[in-house]
Order: structure tokens, then C-alpha cells, then sequence
């Protein structure tokens, strides 16, 4: 009997999930800004205190206005976000447009790909950031496995992008998402989730940030962001 009695409180905890639905997960969400995605994340959006990871290829596709509307909660929640090793120089009125603001946005430019990893690491274990969003092509099994374990410590939204050709080895992240170009949206595929499969990937509107004109300096010769480097 005593067993029995302690299955709903087994069943309660955020790392267990019937196999037949999508966890009803403990952890606290923030709305992604899209309904038919929250609708299929545990939760109903992206998760704080866990690792998700956005497998794509090439940037430009609309991948980042997939999180800017959670960046924009983090900043009226009074938090701020970091972005570690961004492939591009970043365009700052587009990150206005979205409703991000500048003075809560950090920028990390690493010295290699090793101090990337260890600068998300640290920013999550911290708790400093709210929502910290990282590039680590080259991330293998056992940094992703460092990277859930400082996210679950610090209780931020953890983001990670890694190219597509990874979707087939093993990952500690609990979310992760494929994601492709398709022609004015944005097509993605639930590859993992605490929770049944995701057979067929949905294609989401994406809103896609304005172009820098010929008169506007690139980010990184502007003092816009607070840019960072780790030696």
C-alpha cells in the first residue's frame, strides 16, 4: 500500500513523465510567443532550470525571433540576457523592434569555442542572467551533460544552437528542436521532449527582422551592446 500511495507524488516530480502525454512539468515555463508551438512543449513554453537545444543550419532563418519574445519577459521581468559566441555581428534595431532592450542584453565573444562553453556554463550556474543563449557547434556529449546541470543550478532559460548533423547523437538536453527554412516561416520539429514524439514538424510565421541599410553601421563597430571577451 505504501507504494501505491506514493505513485501520484513519484509521478509529481519534474523529471517524470507519462510516456502517453506531455509531462506536466514542475518547472517553471515562459510563452514562446507562438501558440501552436507552447501547445506542444511540456508546460506549455520554454523551460527555466533545463537545457534546450535548436539544431539548424546557416542562420537568418528566423531562428533568434523564435526566442526573442521570451527574451522580451525576461527584460520586463527586470532580468537580463546573454548571448554567448554569436556567429554574426547583431543587428540592433531588430533586436529593438522585437522588444528586447539593449541595456538588459549582453554579448560574450570568447576567445574559442573550449571558453564558450565555459562562459555559458558559468553565466547558468551563476543564476545572474535570466536567459542565456549560446553557439557551440562543437559541443560534444559531456558539455551538454555540464551545460543541463549548471541550468537546472541556476534556474535560467537555457538555449543552445548546434548544427543539424547532431540531431542524431546523444543529448542531455530534455527540449530539443530541429529547425529549417521554410520559405516565409519557420519549420520546426520537436526531436525530444518530455513527452510522447512529435511526429510532424509545424511551420510557424516568423517575423523577420528588418535589414541593415547601407547608411547603418554593423553592431560591432557601435557601442550598442555590452560586448564581453573572454581570454
Amino acid at each position: 500500500m505504501g507504494a501505491v500511495a506514493m505513485l501520484p507524488d513519484i509521478l509529481a516530480r519534474p523529471d517524470i513523465w507519462r510516456g502517453d502525454r506531455l509531462a506536466q512539468a514542475l518547472l517553471p515555463t515562459v510563452a514562446s510567443g507562438f501558440a501552436a508551438l507552447d501547445a506542444e512543449l511540456p508546460g506549455g513554453g520554454w523551460p527555466r532550470g533545463a537545457l534546450t537545444e535548436l539544431l539548424v543550419d546557416g542562420a537568418g532563418l528566423g531562428e533568434l525571433s523564435l526566442l526573442t519574445f521570451a527574451l522580451a519577459g525576461v527584460r520586463e521581468a527586470g532580468g537580463w540576457s546573454l548571448l554567448v559566441a554569436p556567429p554574426y555581428p547583431l543587428h540592433a534595431p531588430a533586436w529593438v523592434a522585437a522588444g528586447v532592450d539593449l541595456a538588459r542584453l549582453a554579448v560574450v565573444s570568447p576567445a574559442s569555442p573550449r571558453d564558450a562553453l565555459w562562459a555559458m556554463e558559468q553565466a547558468l550556474m551563476s543564476g545572474a542572467p535570466r536567459a542565456v543563449v549560446g553557439w557551440a557547434p562543437y559541443a560534444d556529449a559531456r558539455a551538454l551533460r555540464r551545460l543541463q546541470v549548471a541550468a537546472v543550478a541556476g534556474g535560467a532559460l537555457a538555449f543552445l544552437f548546434r548544427p543539424t548533423r547532431m540531431a542524431t547523437e546523444a543529448s542531455a538536453a530534455p527540449l530539443r528542436l530541429q529547425l529549417a527554412g521554410d520559405g516565409d516561416h519557420l519549420a520546426v520539429r520537436i526531436l525530444k521532449r518530455r513527452g510522447p514524439p512529435l511526429i510532424a514538424p509545424m511551420s510557424l510565421a516568423i517575423p523577420r527582422p528588418a535589414r541593415l541599410r547601407r547608411h547603418e553601421r554593423p553592431l560591432a563597430s557601435r557601442p550598442v551592446l555590452r560586448q564581453f571577451a573572454h581570454a
